[in-house]
């Protein structure tokens, strides 16, 4: 027996029934950080077709987070017992951490954008890279560091349905962090930075299957098909507003 979807106090159940949507099925329609990709691509978000081609997937990253926030103000007025508020543009701050190894180092890779475009990276006046060490980037006094760039993440579930995508613009780094201590198994390098804005973007067709990515095993089911024949719920168990068409 399928479970019941509350909607409302009036056909609420606590012992039959999930809030909101179907919760058996979360295993595979929730978001993993498996199943999500950090990009980095131009400064500016672009459909352009070349655009979407040179984003470039970041690897090893051990954590990225991003965080929003903005300025309100609580006001008054003179005769009057009641508050109103005033808001001020955000600011979005991201952070990211990556494995030390061989291969461009965190830096080099958050500035693939620059190498797209055909910058010699070692051709500036203060040097982020040696001609023979071109794989690690350091010195944010570097003129190449004043070039900004944007990060797309892109969430999916374990059923390749697209959850969302963020799109970073006019990102600029603000620290990095390389530490040393006897003992520790592996070395991480850490980034912070700000950005002008962030917004939701299209992730192209996805195609619901399994695995993840890009080519599903032919004959895959999809996720709804799943939930329906294991639960005797359609649209994979989310009320009929919530189901995107």
């Amino acid at each position: 027996m399928s479970l019941k979807i509350t909607s409302s106090l009036d056909n609420w159940d606590v012992q039959n029934g999930c809030v909101e949507r179907v919760t058996d099925n979360i295993a595979y329609t929730s978001a993993n950080p498996d199943d999500a990709l950090v990009l980095v691509g131009p400064p500016r978000y672009s459909t352009n077709p070349q655009a979407q081609a040179e984003l470039y997937p970041i690897g090893l990253l051990q954590q990225f987070s991003m965080s929003q926030g903005r300025g309100v103000q609580p006001m008054q007025t003179i005769g009057s017992g009641r508050a109103y508020f005033t808001a001020g543009k955000s600011t979005v701050q991201w952070n990211a951490a990556r494995l030390f190894a061989k291969g461009p180092n965190l830096l080099k890779a958050l500035m693939k954008n620059a190498e797209n475009a055909g910058l010699d990276l070692t051709k500036f006046g203060e040097r982020p890279i040696a001609p023979n060490s071109k794989n690690f980037a350091v010195n944010l006094d570097s003129e190449l560091f004043l070039i900004p760039f944007g990060l797309q993440v892109v969430f999916r579930d374990k059923a390749n349905n697209s959850l969302g995508s963020v799109y970073l613009e006019m990102c600029m780094i603000s620290s990095y962090q390389i530490a040393l201590a006897a003992g520790q198994n592996v070395i991480m390098e850490n980034v912070s930075g700000m950005c002008d804005r962030l917004f939701s973007v299209e992730t192209g067709n996805t195609t619901s299957g399994f695995p993840t990515g890009s080519t599903q095993i032919q004959g895959s089911k999809t996720s709804t098909e799943v939930t329906e024949a294991i639960f005797g719920s359609s649209n994979d168990g989310l009320q009929a507003s919530n189901v995107q068409s």
